[in-house]
């Protein structure tokens, strides 16, 4: 298949490239901007006038809830939803029913990806098996299954010496470990911890839960020299710590939740469970100072954070909810609306959703150079539109902006060369 994309705004951070041209694709590749290849003639024209072209997202943090969740949400559901948002790359975490501690697992999850062909699934295997925080898992297996990375999830190693021998581990298969710096027993809570948890009478979680889980990860990279990327941070004090490791050279990386750079505990307001996240929503300190780090570049990604529920997971009182938000739509038009309010260029807020998390991963995808998998978005960036159960594709409807008005509509997403969404109006 030959596709030319014309008129379009080419919007490719990675290549420093902003501005009005044509992009070809052939075989699943970019094969010019600019100018067409000699001889080539295209099967199929998109016109993009007005609209902006920009290299697939990655998303380094959705839940996909299969296997073991499947009445939440499907690996074709969400991957469907996936690209609606733009998104053609993204990680799921191992703690799924079975956990992916064994290539069987990880095996499974990309099969059923790649029968979807909605987006490129990469899953993550697990550091310990059964995510147990006791014995290490066999990864040298699963990064031979196919996992890009490994991780516990939120599931806590406290044994500290287990978590120093599966640093060491990863760090000498080369493998990028994915951290959640939480300290079980000060996390027990469900809303950060001041004046909003004391109102509502709610179990708070200090921001020193996250800064004391921080301060030992970081040790035992210093320590082990394995590369760590930190996920979800949600706090001013943890940013401040990882810009210092940043700042001292060690081999980390961070990222945030797209509805952290937004959302604060004022939202929780009277009890609404569509803030119940983990980390929770934290102060407008906090949240000012994640917006800062994304600007500077202490923190190089956003994710979704992608957690789909059924509608019964957020009926109970706010405490017995679960967590989670569904994010896989609105994460393109929150990143876009952050450079509209002037928080970071454009360029730079679409270079934290496609060869920032890409980078950490060391991933050929997130830039549009030629030669690359043509995993690209189509944008038209006036295009309001209104978060609702009936526009969001994905399976969980938890969505904590439902109703909000947003800007930046994907019109079309390629896969390798191929229209994997189109919109309908």
């Amino acid at each position: 298949m030959k596709i030319v994309i014309r008129n379009g705004r080419l919007i490719d951070p990675a290549n420093g490239i902003d501005r009005v041209t044509d992009l070809f694709i052939e075989e699943g590749n970019v094969a010019a901007i600019g100018a067409a290849p000699a001889g080539f003639q295209a099967n199929k024209e998109i016109d993009a006038r007005n609209q902006w072209v920009l290299p697939g997202l990655v998303d380094l943090h959705a839940r996909l809830r299969e296997p073991g969740q499947e009445q939440k949400g499907t690996i074709a559901s969400e991957t469907r939803a996936a690209a609606a948002g733009g998104i053609t790359t993204l990680c799921c975490p191992p703690d799924t029913d079975p956990v992916v501690d064994t290539p069987a697992a990880a095996q499974l999850i990309r099969r059923r990806a790649r029968e979807a062909h909605k987006a490129r699934v990469l899953p993550l295997g697990a550091l310990t098996q059964g995510l147990k925080g006791e014995q290490l898992a066999e990864m040298a297996a699963l990064r031979k299954a196919g996992c890009i990375a490994v991780s516990n999830a939120r599931r806590p190693v406290t044994n500290t010496l287990v978590m120093r021998r599966a640093l060491e581990y990863a760090a000498t298969l080369d493998l990028t470990v994915f951290l959640y710096p939480e300290d079980p027993w000060l996390a027990s809570g469900c809303v950060h911890e001041g004046a909003m948890s004391t109102r509502l009478g709610l179990p708070g979680v200090p921001d020193c839960a996250e800064a004391i889980a921080l301060a030992r990860d970081l040790r035992l990279v210093e320590r082990t020299g394995v590369r760590a990327h930190f996920c979800q941070i949600s706090s001013a004090a943890a940013v401040e710590m990882i810009a210092e490791a940043r700042a001292a050279g060690l081999p980390v990386s961070a990222d945030v939740a797209a509805h952290h750079l937004y959302l604060t505990d004022l939202d929780v307001g009277f009890f609404n469970s569509l803030c119940h996240v983990r980390p929770p929503l934290r102060s407008q300190r906090d949240r000012d100072a994640l917006r800062a780090a994304v600007a500077r570049g202490v923190i190089t990604a956003v994710t979704s954070d992608h957690q789909p529920h059924d509608a019964d997971a957020k009926l109970a009182p706010f405490a017995d909810t679960e967590p989670g938000v569904s994010g896989l739509e609105t994460l393109l038009p929150l990143m876009l609306r952050l450079a509209e309010e002037k928080v970071l260029p454009l360029a730079e807020a679409v270079a934290r959703i496609t060869n920032g998390p890409a980078s950490i991963l060391g991933l050929e995808s997130g830039g549009l150079a030629v030669g690359a998998p043509a995993d690209l978005c189509i944008v038209d960036p006036e295009r309001h539109w209104t978060v609702s159960e009936q526009t969001l594709l994905s399976q969980g409807k938890n969505s904590p902006f439902l109703r909000w008005e947003l800007k930046g509509r994907v019109t079309h997403t390629l896969l390798e060369g191929n229209v994997v969404h189109a919109h309908q109006e």
